[in-house]
């Protein structure tokens, strides 16, 4: 079940009660969100610190999306509850929704406003070793969590030449279905409808997408176009 550090419990509770009262409009600029779907392993981390680094001196909310065994695919349940809380949930305004999802269509689901999509991709090879020795020997924010693949101490190169699961070329695909959406099609590698989907979503869908190679300049873009959350990321990331 999805959630957002919250119990689901708990925000409909509030949701009701703030029915029963005239609520002011929010400023425009506290009535934004920003999700960003992360896909693993692209820098993700790195870039999601210092949105938890500056959310105070900029005064907005981080708010992690947690999904059954880390699911990047919601039931319908959960989607329509998701896109309920993320919409209407005004003491968690101006907000920035962080999780390995994949992008999700708030207009299918009657919401009034949409909130603005980025993420960060990454060389297709380049991501899938850096995720195969993740699986190993994990990194440096959780050095103690054992990994599922721990002690497995064959190298990429030869896992590709015995032909390994963890090395598949399929394994290339993953970046695809984070931007094609939770449709089942977009998680069949080679896909070409999913392809096009995805182009088209990250297209018209995302207010910005970087690349891992450039990050400095993904975060001087967004520094640049939303002030009212980065503010000083630009700085805070040359200065680790």
């Amino acid at each position: 079940r999805t959630i957002a550090r919250h119990e689901v419990a708990e925000v409909e509770q509030r949701h009701s009660e703030d029915a029963g009262r005239e609520l002011s409009p929010l400023a425009e600029k506290d009535d934004m969100v920003i999700i960003y779907n992360r896909v693993p392993k692209t820098a993700s981390t790195s870039f999601t610190n210092i949105a938890y680094d500056l959310c105070g001196k900029n005064r907005f909310h981080v708010l992690h999306i947690n999904t059954t065994k880390n699911n990047p695919v919601m039931s319908l349940q959960d989607q329509v509850r998701f896109v309920r809380n993320v919409t209407s949930w005004r003491e968690m305004k101006p907000g920035f929704y962080h999780g390995h999802v994949a992008y999700l269509d708030f207009s299918k689901y009657g919401a009034k406003g949409k909130p603005m999509y980025i993420n960060v991709v990454r060389d297709p090879i380049e991501r899938l070793v850096s995720y195969y020795y993740f699986l190993r020997f994990g990194d440096n924010y959780r050095p103690g969590l054992r990994r599922r693949k721990q002690g497995d101490k064959k190298t990429f190169d030869e896992c590709v030449s015995s032909g390994g699961s963890d090395c598949a070329p399929e394994k290339l695909w993953l970046q695809i279905p984070f931007f094609c959406g939770h449709h089942s099609e977009c998680w069949n590698a080679g896909s070409r409808w999913a392809l096009e989907q995805a182009k088209y979503n990250l297209v018209n869908e995302y207010l910005l997408v970087g690349v891992t190679e450039e990050l400095e300049d993904f975060i001087m873009i967004l520094e640049a176009a939303l002030p009212r959350f980065f503010k000083g990321a630009t700085e805070l990331y040359r200065t680790g």
